[in-house]
C-alpha cells in the first residue's frame, strides 16, 4: 500500500518522512471527476456554504445517502479539503384547512413546522429556497421574500446565494433555471425526503401567495426547489411522449381487435373503412393504382363496386372501361387459373396487405422474425435521419434524444434499445451506423453487437431473441451481404493466422503472421486468458529496451483493445488492473531505494553521503515511472471523456451501469495519481537531501582564485570549486529528466521545487551567519553576488533561467543589499531602504543592518532604526525562511508525447511492440494441445 496520510496532509512513506508535505492539484478540467471523502454524519446543524463568502450562514445539509461520493474531485485535491459536519434540518410551516385537520386524524400526522420546509414561523421574511440538484454539498439557501416577490425576482437572488456563474446575460442565466413547488414526504428510518409531485412555478407567481392559499395535502410536506428549466420541461414532454406511445399502441391493438371480430360479414363501406385504419407506413406509400386495385378487391369480397371517386385517389376523368380492364387485371392475378371459385373475404383482404411497394427514398427495415404477427408490420421506414428502437414503458425514460421511432413489444426489448444513423444520400459518402444501448441485446450479422459499427444494405440486425430485420438502402447500391459464408475466422492469433479451415497455404498463413508482427499500426490483440501475463510483463519490462515510455504505450494499446474489441465491462476492470499493477511496482522501488540508504544500513560506522552519481541511478526507475504514469493517466483519461460521452448520448436509462464503470475508471485514476505524487516526493526529496550538503560553498568560497573561469561553462571542472557541486547536481537532474522522457511541465516544477529549497536553505544560512564573526560586509557580498550569478547564467544557459530567477529572488535581493558600498549604505535611511527592498520582511532587514560590519567601535546610523510602530512587529517575527510555503504540484493538461492514433516511428517502441506480440502468440500457443500448435511461431520474426 500507499503511505498513508498524516493529520497535516502530508504523506508518509515508511520511515522516510518527507521534510516538506507535497501538494497536488489537478486542474479542475483535466481531471473533471473525482472521489469526495465525506465523514459520516449525523443530525448536527453545521455552518457550511458551498461559497467563501457565505460562510457565516447556518445551512441544513441532507442526511447521508448510501449512493457513491461525486467523481469531481481526484486524490490531487484531497490535500485541501474541508470536512463539513451535516445535519437534517427542520423548517417551519403555516397553519391548515379544516378539513386536513379531519383527514389527520385518519393518518401519520406530520408536525406543523414539517409541513411547510421553506419557511418558519418565527422568520417570516426569510423563504428557503432548495437546490441540491444545482449546487452539490449545500441543501438549501436562504433569500429575502415579500408577498410581492415573483418566481423570477426569488430566482435570480437564489442563484446569486448558490454562486452560479452568469452566462452570456444575467437574464439568460435566471431564465435557464426554474422555481419548483414540490409536495412529498419524508420517508424510511433516516427521513429521507421523497418528492411526490412537481409542479414548475410560474415566473410571475407570487410563491408566499401560494404557500398562503394552497396547502399540501395531510401527510405531506412542501418545499421550494430551483431546478435547471431544461430538466424540468424535459420530464414532463418524456411523459407526454410516453402517453402518447402507449395511447398509439392501445389504439392499435382495439383496431386489430375489431378488424378481427368484423371477419366477412360487415359491408364493404365498413371493411374499407376497418382496413384503413390499419394502414403501416409502407401502406401509405403506395401508388394512386395499386390503392384503387387494393379497393377494387375489397368491393369484390362484398359484391359491389365502389364508384368513380370513392377511393380518395382515383381520377375522376377516367373511364369505367379502364377502371373494368384493372379489376379484370387483378383479378386473373389473384386467380391465375381462370376458375370460378369462391374467394373468402379474410383471404383477400390479407391478400392485399401484400400488395405494397417498398419505398424508393427511404432507408428501411425488412421483418425477417417477429413477436407477435398481429401487432407487427412488415416493413417499417425510416422518417428521421436518427431512428430509435425500443419499448413503450411508463417510467418516464427520456432524456434530450429520448424520442422512440418504432416500438417493438417483446420482454428482452429495453425501453432505448438500439439506434440506426442513415447515411446521407448520394452523391455523399458516408455508410450508416448502428449502435446498441447499453446491455440491450443485438446482433449484427449473426454476431453480438456491442458497440458502434457500420450498418450496409442487406445486413441482418436482431433485437433480443426475437426480432430480426433486414436493412435496405434503396438510394444506394446492394453489395454482396456480409453474412454470406466466407473463410472463418478467430480474433485470437491462433484463429488468425495458423487456422487450416480457412483455405490459405501454410505459406501464407505464416506470412499473414509474419506481417502482422513486424507491423508498425498500434495495434496489440489479445484474450482475457492472456492478459494478465500481459499485464505482468510490461510492468516487468521498464525501462528496458531503450524506448522510455514504453510501458505507457503498450498499456494503452490493452485499453484500446480492450474499448474495442472486448465487451464494454471489461475496460474498468482492466484500468483499475493496470494503476494497481503499477502502484506495487512503485512502492517496490520505493522501498529498494529507502533501504540502500545510509542511514539504513546495519553499520552505522560506514555512513557517509550519496554522491550525485549514485542517487541519479536510484532515482531512475522512479522518474520513469512518474512520467509512464503521467503518459498513461492522459490516456485514460481520454477514454473516460468517451465514456461520458457515451453517458450522454445513452440517457438515463443506461446511467447506473456507466455510471459505476465511470466509478471504477476514476479510482484507478486516483492510484495514479498516488504514484506521480509520490515519485515526485521521492525524486525531489532525495534531491535536496544531497544538495543540503553542497550549498554552503556558494557562501562560503571566494570565486576569485587562481585558475578559476569567472564564466559558465559546460564543463565544470573549470568553474569555481564552490559552484560546482551545486552545479553538478542541477546538470545530473537536468540529464535524468530528459533522458526519462519526463513530460516538460513536471520538468518544470521539480527544477522549480528544487531552486525553492535551494534559495530558503541559503537565505536561512546567510541569516545564521550574521549571529557570529563580521560576515555582513561589502567583501564578503561581493564573492557570494559572484557564485550566484555565475549559477544564474549556467541555468539560464540550459534553458532554466526563467524558473531560477523567479525563486532565487529573496535571496538576490539581500546580497545586492549587502554589495552597497559601506560608505552609500551608511547614508540610506530605514524607509527607503524598505520601499527599495521590498522583498525583505522588517524583521529580516533589520536583521541584516543590525549585524552589518562598519568597523571597530563605529555605531550604527540612526537612520537605520525602524519606525516606533514596526519595532514590536520585528521583535516577535520570524527572520527564517518557511520550507512548507512550497509551490503545489499541478498536473499538465497538454504537451504528451505519446499518440496512439499513428504509426510506430521509434524502432526502440516497435521491438517491444513486436516482442509484446510474439509474447502473446507463444502464449496462445502454450494453452492449445500439442498436435494443434503451429510450426512457424518464431520463424522469420524480429
Amino acid at each position: 500500500m500507499f503511505p498513508e496520510e498524516r493529520k497535516d496532509g502530508s504523506p508518509r512513506f515508511g520511515k522516510l518522512h518527507f521534510p516538506v508535505g507535497l501538494w497536488i492539484n489537478s486542474p479542475k478540467k483535466h481531471f473533471a471527476k473525482m472521489s469526495r471523502r465525506w465523514p459520516s454524519v449525523g443530525s448536527v446543524k453545521s455552518t457550511s456554504s458551498d461559497t467563501a463568502s457565505r460562510g457565516s450562514e447556518t445551512v441544513e445539509l441532507r442526511p447521508p445517502s448510501k449512493t457513491k461520493p461525486s467523481r469531481h474531485k481526484r486524490l490531487s485535491n484531497l490535500f485541501h479539503r474541508s470536512v463539513s459536519s451535516t445535519g437534517v434540518g427542520t423548517a417551519g410551516a403555516g397553519g391548515r384547512w379544516a378539513s386536513e385537520k379531519k383527514l389527520s386524524d385518519l393518518i401519520d400526522p406530520v408536525p406543523e413546522d414539517l409541513v411547510e420546509l421553506s419557511s418558519q414561523r418565527n422568520l417570516p421574511g426569510i423563504l428557503k429556497i432548495f437546490g441540491g440538484d444545482i449546487s452539490c454539498g449545500a441543501n438549501y439557501k436562504s433569500v429575502l421574500a415579500t408577498p410581492r416577490s415573483t418566481a423570477r425576482q426569488l430566482v435570480r437572488e437564489a442563484l446569486e446565494r448558490y454562486g452560479v456563474a452568469p452566462g452570456d446575460g444575467e437574464e439568460d442565466t435566471v431564465g435557464g433555471y426554474v422555481l419548483c413547488d414540490v409536495v412529498g414526504r419524508f420517508t424510511g428510518p433516516g427521513g429521507a425526503w421523497q418528492a411526490e409531485h412537481l409542479r414548475p412555478v410560474g415566473d410571475t407567481e407570487r410563491p408566499l401567495v401560494l404557500q398562503d392559499v394552497w396547502k399540501p395535502k395531510a401527510g405531506c410536506s412542501r418545499r421550494f426547489e430551483i431546478r435547471r428549466r431544461h430538466e424540468v420541461e424535459r420530464a414532463f414532454e418524456a411523459e407526454d411522449n410516453e402517453t402518447a406511445g402507449i395511447n398509439a399502441q392501445a389504439r392499435r391493438l382495439q383496431k386489430s381487435r375489431s378488424r378481427a371480430a368484423s371477419g366477412g360479414t360487415v359491408v364493404p363501406k365498413e371493411r374499407a373503412d376497418n382496413l384503413s385504419l390499419r394502414r403501416s407506413i409502407s401502406d401509405m406509400n403506395l401508388s394512386a393504382k395499386k390503392r384503387r386495385e387494393r379497393k377494387n378487391i375489397m368491393s369484390m369480397a362484398g359484391g359491389e363496386a365502389v364508384p368513380p371517386g370513392d377511393d380518395g385517389v382515383g381520377d375522376e376523368g377516367e373511364s369505367e372501361a379502364t377502371r373494368s380492364k384493372e379489376l379484370e387485371s387483378t383479378d386473373s392475378s389473384i386467380n391465375p387459373t381462370g376458375t370460378e371459385e369462391p374467394i373468402d373475404g379474410a383471404s383477400l383482404e390479407q391478400l392485399s396487405q401484400c400488395l405494397i411497394q417498398p419505398p424508393t427514398q427511404n432507408p428501411y427495415f425488412l421483418l425477417l422474425q417477429s413477436y407477435s404477427e398481429k401487432q407487427d408490420f412488415v416493413i417499417y421506414v425510416m422518417t428521421r435521419r436518427r431512428h430509435v428502437f425500443g419499448r413503450p414503458e411508463r417510467r418516464s425514460q427520456a432524456d434530450k434524444g429520448g424520442y422512440v421511432d418504432t416500438f417493438l413489444c417483446a420482454p428482452d426489448i429495453l425501453p432505448r434499445h438500439c439506434w440506426v444513423r442513415a447515411a446521407d444520400p448520394p452523391p455523399a459518402k458516408g455508410t450508416a451506423l448502428v449502435r446498441p444501448f447499453r446491455g440491450a441485446m443485438v446482433t449484427h450479422n449473426g454476431g453480438p453487437l456491442l458497440r458502434e459499427a457500420e450498418l450496409h444494405p442487406g445486413d441482418l440486425l436482431g433485437m433480443g431473441q426475437h426480432f430480426l430485420f433486414m436493412y435496405k438502402d434503396p438510394r444506394a447500391s446492394q453489395p454482396r451481404p456480409a453474412w454470406l459464408p466466407k473463410p472463418w475466422a478467430s480474433p485470437c492469433l491462433a484463429g488468425a493466422f495458423s487456422c487450416q479451415a480457412c483455405g490459405r497455404s501454410l505459406q501464407e498463413r505464416q506470412e499473414a503472421w509474419r506481417t502482422y508482427v513486424e507491423s508498425r499500426q498500434p495495434e496489440l490483440r489479445y484474450r482475457p486468458q492472456e492478459e494478465e501475463a500481459l499485464l505482468r510483463e510490461i510492468i516487468r519490462g521498464q525501462g528496458a529496451g531503450g524506448c522510455k515510455l514504453a510501458p505507457a504505450f503498450l498499456l494503452g494499446l490493452c485499453v484500446e483493445h480492450s474499448a474495442r474489441v472486448l465487451e464494454p465491462g471489461h475496460l474498468p476492470k482492466l484500468v483499475t488492473k493496470i494503476a494497481h499493477l503499477v502502484k506495487e511496482a512503485v512502492w517496490e522501488k520505493i522501498k529498494e531505494i529507502g533501504d540502500r540508504q545510509p542511514e539504513n544500513q546495519k553499520d552505522k560506522s560506514q555512513v557517509r553521503v550519496l554522491s550525485i552519481e549514485e542517487v541519479a541511478t536510484d532515482l531512475r526507475p522512479l522518474m520513469l515511472w512518474m512520467a509512464n504514469a503521467m503518459e498513461l493517466l492522459n490516456l485514460i483519461q481520454k477514454k473516460m471523456l468517451d465514456m461520458e460521452k457515451e453517458l450522454e448520448l445513452e440517457g438515463t436509462s443506461q446511467d447506473v451501469l456507466l455510471s459505476g464503470d465511470l466509478e471504477m475508471c476514476d479510482e484507478a485514476m486516483a492510484v495514479l495519481d498516488e504514484v506521480i505524487m509520490s515519485t515526485f516526493q521521492q525524486s525531489v526529496y532525495y534531491l535536496t537531501k544531497t544538495l543540503y550538503s553542497a550549498l554552503p560553498a556558494l557562501l562560503d568560497s571566494n570565486p576569485f582564485t587562481a585558475g578559476a573561469e569567472l564564466c559558465p561553462a559546460q564543463d565544470l571542472s573549470s568553474m569555481p570549486e564552490g559552484t560546482r557541486g551545486t552545479l553538478a547536481i542541477y546538470q545530473a537532474t537536468l540529464e535524468l529528466t530528459r533522458e526519462c522522457e519526463l513530460h516538460p511541465d513536471l520538468v518544470s516544477q521539480t527544477f522549480g521545487y528544487l531552486f525553492f529549497f535551494s534559495n530558503a536553505s541559503l537565505f536561512n544560512t546567510l541569516m545564521e551567519k550574521g549571529n557570529g564573526a563580521p560576515f555582513y560586509q561589502w567583501s564578503k557580498a561581493v564573492q557570494i553576488r559572484t557564485n550566484l550569478d555565475l549559477v544564474l547564467d549556467w541555468l539560464q544557459g540550459v534553458g532554466l533561467g526563467d524558473i531560477a530567477t523567479e525563486f532565487f529572488r529573496k535571496l538576490s535581493t539581500t546580497i545586492n543589499l549587502l554589495c552597497i558600498p559601506k560608505t552609500s549604505l551608511v547614508k540610506a535611511s530605514w524607509s527607503r531602504l524598505r520601499n527599495e527592498y521590498l522583498a525583505l520582511t522588517p524583521a529580516q532587514l533589520h536583521h541584516l543592518l543590525s549585524n552589518y560590519y562598519l568597523g571597530l567601535g563605529r555605531p550604527y546610523p540612526e537612520a537605520w532604526s525602524p519606525l516606533p510602530e514596526e519595532q514590536d512587529k520585528i521583535a516577535s517575527s520570524d527572520i527564517f525562511e518557511s520550507f512548507t510555503e512550497h509551490p503545489p504540484l499541478i498536473l499538465p493538461i497538454e504537451g504528451f508525447r505519446l499518440c496512439l492514433s499513428e504509426p510506430v516511428g521509434d524502432d526502440a517502441l516497435h521491438r517491444q511492440l513486436c516482442r509484446m506480440r510474439r509474447l502473446v502468440w507463444d502464449l496462445e500457443q502454450e494453452a492449445l494441445p500439442a498436435n494443434q500448435r503451429a510450426g512457424y511461431a518464431l520463424e522469420g520474426t524480429p
